[in-house]
C-alpha cells in the first residue's frame, strides 16, 4: 500500500481508516438533497442516485471527502486490485501497473517500436467480428 500511495502522491496516513461509523455515512446521506445527489450520482458512476444502491466503499469516500475527514483510499484501491486479480479481470489497470514498474525500476527500457495500435472499427472489422463469432453479417 505504501507503494500505492507514494506513486499516485495520495498524501494520507496509512493508519487512516477505510472504514467509517455507518451511522456517519447514513447520517449524511440521508441528508443529501437533488442536487446533491446528482453531484455524488456524477462522481460514483455505478450509482443510480440512492442511498442502498451505492457502493459502501464509494459512500465512505464522498462521505469523508465532504466532512473533510482522513480516509485510507490507497488501502481501498489495493483491496480492489488484489480482488480483482482473483477473478476473471486479472489486468484490469495496466497504467496504474506500469506506473508502479517505472517508480520500482528505474531506467526500465522501452522499446517505442512495441506499442499496441488502436484503430477505430469499421464495417469492415465488424463483419469479421461477426464471422468469428458465427453470427451472420446483419
Amino acid at each position: 500500500m505504501a507503494d500505492v500511495r507514494r506513486v499516485l502522491d495520495l498524501q494520507e496516513n496509512g493508519d487512516d481508516p477505510i472504514i467509517i461509523p455507518e451511522r456517519l455515512s447514513k447520517g449524511f446521506w440521508f441528508r443529501m438533497d437533488t442536487r446533491d445527489m446528482l453531484m455524488i450520482n456524477t462522481l460514483s458512476l455505478d450509482s443510480k442516485g440512492a442511498y442502498d444502491e451505492t457502493s459502501d466503499c464509494i459512500m465512505n469516500i464522498i462521505t469523508c471527502l465532504v466532512l473533510n475527514r482522513p480516509y485510507n483510499i490507497s488501502q481501498v484501491l489495493f483491496n480492489h486490485m488484489v480482488n480483482n486479480i482473483r477473478g476473471e479481470k486479472y489486468i484490469m489497470y495496466p497504467r496504474f501497473i506500469q506506473m508502479l514498474l517505472d517508480d520500482q525500476v528505474s531506467n526500465l527500457p522501452k522499446d517505442p517500436t512495441d506499442e499496441m495500435k488502436l484503430h477505430h472499427m469499421n464495417s469492415e472489422t465488424l463483419n469479421r467480428l461477426n464471422k468469428y463469432k458465427g453470427l451472420t453479417p446483419e
